[in-house]
């Protein structure tokens, strides 16, 4: 079989440039969601709140562009090995970072819900786990780009932490709700909260699983470090 010509191969080089350049723009929607949010949390703004929720449609855009782009490239360039990965990568963290869009925007929805109700504990201990979770996306996304398969497999063998403090967040919302019964309804939204930025924290690791596939071609088989003792009730 013949190599193909070099302008095929300059032209699918091109076009991956610009679906990671697209992933890249999508990422850093997606933060500036998380960032948002998180002050959203701090400021009980329900304008914000509105602000970000409508946002959320531009993840939408970038996700049904990327995946347009992605669908055009295997039928037009049928890519195989490397660059199959590479495409299949692109369309799995372009779905990650869409969830990441919908989880920020559900912060931010209940976020505004509690904003009539006194402060609590937990309102100020959310966005310690928003900025970690966030950090992590971050970080995941800087593996990608560079294509660096350590820096992924430092946030995935970290996934615990997210987990740690998740848990202790709850177990605080929690006391806190058995203690005052007529503060139900906001703690309730406050365990959501905690339970939309802990799965931030999860699209995370899932992208940086994507980057181990990338690099290596083979997936993780491993057990994600756990540390949420919430899910052993489940």
């Amino acid at each position: 079989m013949r190599n193909p010509a070099p302008h095929i191969v300059s032209a699918f080089e091109d076009a991956m440039k610009r679906l990671k350049s697209g992933i890249v723009q999508m990422a850093g929607a997606a933060e500036t969601q998380i960032d948002e949010a998180l002050a959203c949390i701090a400021q009980r703004n329900p304008d914000l709140a509105r602000a970000i929720v409508e946002s959320d449609a531009r993840l939408d855009s970038f996700e049904h562009e990327i995946e347009a782009n992605c669908m055009r490239m295997l039928v037009l360039r049928q890519p195989v090995a490397d660059d199959l990965r590479e495409v299949i990568a692109a369309l799995k963290i372009a779905g990650n970072l869409e969830r990441v869009g919908d989880h920020a925007a559900n912060t931010a929805r209940r976020a505004a819900a509690i904003a009539g109700y006194p402060e609590t504990s937990a309102t100020h201990a959310l966005p310690n786990l928003g900025r970690l979770v966030r950090q992590r996306l971050t970080t995941a996304i800087d593996a990608y780009v560079d294509n660096d398969v350590e820096m992924a497999m430092g946030v995935w063998r970290t996934d615990d932490e997210v987990d740690e403090l998740y848990t202790s967040i709850c177990e605080g919302i929690t006391r806190a709700a058995e203690n005052e019964p007529g503060l139900f309804t906001p703690n309730m939204h406050l365990l959501f909260i905690a339970k939309s930025l802990e799965r931030i924290g999860d699209h995370a690791t899932n992208i940086a699983e994507v980057v181990h596939f990338v690099s290596t071609g083979r997936p993780l088989l491993e057990e994600r470090p756990k540390a949420d003792r919430s899910r052993d009730a489940g």
